[in-house]
């Protein structure tokens, strides 16, 4: 495996690569992050991953000094995995100077995720439009575990016309239905034994809406009650439409639910999608 910093290196790495395939991550990586490298293998023939850990989408009360580094390990795993490039660069690499110019996604940004972390999906995007006019793919690949960063950078690109293909990996889960997520390392064994729940109470909503229920917010209320009953703290259980996360109108059928809950000290997140009967 390739490993280069400067984005010169890497354009003279990539020219005259065929078919590329990028995933990009912050590192800390876990089994879901490795999955979708070997899915990445499926789509293209240069498979290029990059690890940086993106201060723009760091809210004040989220500390990106303490955010692991774990790059040795993160390199093993890559190479193992078949990639092929990785992309490493430091700060100064990415911003030589202040980035003034941004990606301001439009208002969905604000909501979900967005309203509990202000800014993050600005930086989040204006990283991933960066890191892609640096790589270049034909492909870019993005785990459905994170599924409002998945739903904006899939309009993002195709709004400015990028030709680039946005594929979504499902989430990876654990036997027992836990969302593989670097978070998880935090929870305490008594919480490990309790995580679970987030995913049943999502699968519920779905058995609910499939049997015929239509009071979403009845739905969501109840998902709420019942992981703050066993000491979540919920920030949101919310079922929107998979297009666009706005609220479902009659006749929608392709829909999500998103949850996203404290447990202890770690903040997870999940989501299901599903489809309603016609």
């Amino acid at each position: 495996m390739e490993i280069h910093a400067s984005i010169p290196a890497l354009r003279t790495a990539l020219k005259g690569r065929s078919r590329i395939v990028f995933v990009p991550t912050m590192g800390n990586l876990h089994a879901g992050h490795i999955t979708l490298m070997r899915e990445a293998r499926q789509h293209g023939d240069t498979v290029v991953a990059s690890i940086f850990v993106n201060r723009l989408q760091f809210g004040p009360n989220e500390d990106f000094d303490k955010y692991p580094r774990t790059f040795a390990a993160d390199c093993a795993q890559l190479e193992a995995a078949g990639v092929d490039v990785l992309f490493a660069p430091t700060e100064t690499d990415l911003y030589p100077e202040p980035q003034q110019y941004q990606v301001d996604p439009p208002g969905i940004q604000n909501q979900l995720e967005g309203e509990f972390r202000p800014g993050h999906f600005r930086g989040v995007a204006t990283v991933v439009l960066k890191l892609f006019n640096i790589v270049q793919p034909q492909i870019a690949l993005f785990g459905k575990k994170d599924y409002q960063q998945l739903m904006i950078l899939r309009n993002m690109t195709r709004q400015l016309a990028l030709p680039i293909e946005i594929v979504g990996s499902d989430t990876v889960r654990a036997d027992d239905g836990l969302a593989l997520s670097s978070r998880n390392g935090y929870l305490t064994p008594d919480e490990r034994q309790e995580a679970p729940r987030l995913s049943r109470v999502l699968a519920g909503i779905r058995e609910a809406a499939a049997a015929g229920e239509r009071d979403f917010a009845k739905l969501e209320r109840a998902a709420v009650a019942e992981l703050n009953a066993h000491g979540w703290r919920s920030d949101y259980v919310a079922i929107r439409r998979q297009s666009d996360l706005q609220t479902p109108e009659p006749g929608d059928r392709e829909l999500v639910v998103l949850a996203a809950s404290r447990l202890g000290t770690p903040r997870l997140i999940d989501n299901l999608e599903f489809q309603l009967p016609a």
